[in-house]
């Protein structure tokens, strides 16, 4: 059955496609296309949409938001890191430079979509706090009927300001150009990134924005 998929354009103009895929079995595996020089899900049977000049030079990466239905995120040569709401794709609704070389990959976290990596020829590795535009903007919603009566005396407190969009931690262990990073599939709080020169470093989001998240 055919699916959907996301190119990021690393061959010619910036722009990101998605469309309807052909079934995996007519794939080289790893998701390379015979025709194709550049890293494909598969040959593009119908596009949905196409979002020209998403970047000022070439699309490097793209990843789609686990929780948050039409959003997704881009990266590309223009050092920028760009999030996009698929149902109007005329701007980003939110854009990321805090590298300063080429970004070669974005992975949101499949758990807390906020938590958002990316890695760079820079040779570092960013976790970004996107909560603004993440599936939980505000936090964990609470009832009023299940806050205890010490709770409720603390308007102060439920007056506070959400969360801001921030960089959370920059990570230098590499000495070359970051080219993947990705989340651990059995623990939320795990991440990996590897460098050309072979260097595959793992860490963990920081304990006081772990239990932040989760309290």
């Amino acid at each position: 059955m055919a699916g959907q998929f996301g190119v990021a354009g690393r061959e010619g103009p910036a722009e990101v496609h998605l469309g309807t895929v052909e079934p995996a079995s007519q794939l080289h595996p790893g998701g390379h296309s015979e025709r194709h020089s550049c890293p494909r899900v598969g040959h593009a049977e119908h596009e949905i949409y196409c979002i020209e000049n998403a970047h000022g030079q070439l699309v490097r990466d793209l990843d789609f938001n686990p929780n948050k239905q039409y959003y997704l995120a881009s990266c590309g040569d223009d050092c920028k890191v760009k999030f996009w709401d698929t149902r109007n794709v005329t701007e980003p609704v939110k854009t990321l430079e805090e590298h300063s070389h080429w970004v070669w990959s974005v992975r949101y976290n499949h758990s807390h979509d906020q938590l958002v990596l990316t890695g760079s020829s820079d040779s570092r590795v960013i976790l970004s706090n996107m909560v603004s535009i993440s599936s939980e903007p505000f936090g964990h919603l609470v009832d009023d009927d299940d806050l205890s009566d010490q709770e409720e005396r603390r308007p102060e407190e439920k007056s506070q300001e959400p969360p801001q969009d921030s960089v959370i931690a920059t990570y230098e262990e590499h000495e070359d150009s970051v080219y993947a990073v990705d989340w651990s599939s059995a623990d939320p709080w795990l991440f990996a990134s590897l460098s050309y020169d072979g260097r595959l470093v793992i860490n963990r989001v920081p304990r006081a924005l772990k239990y932040h998240i989760l309290l």
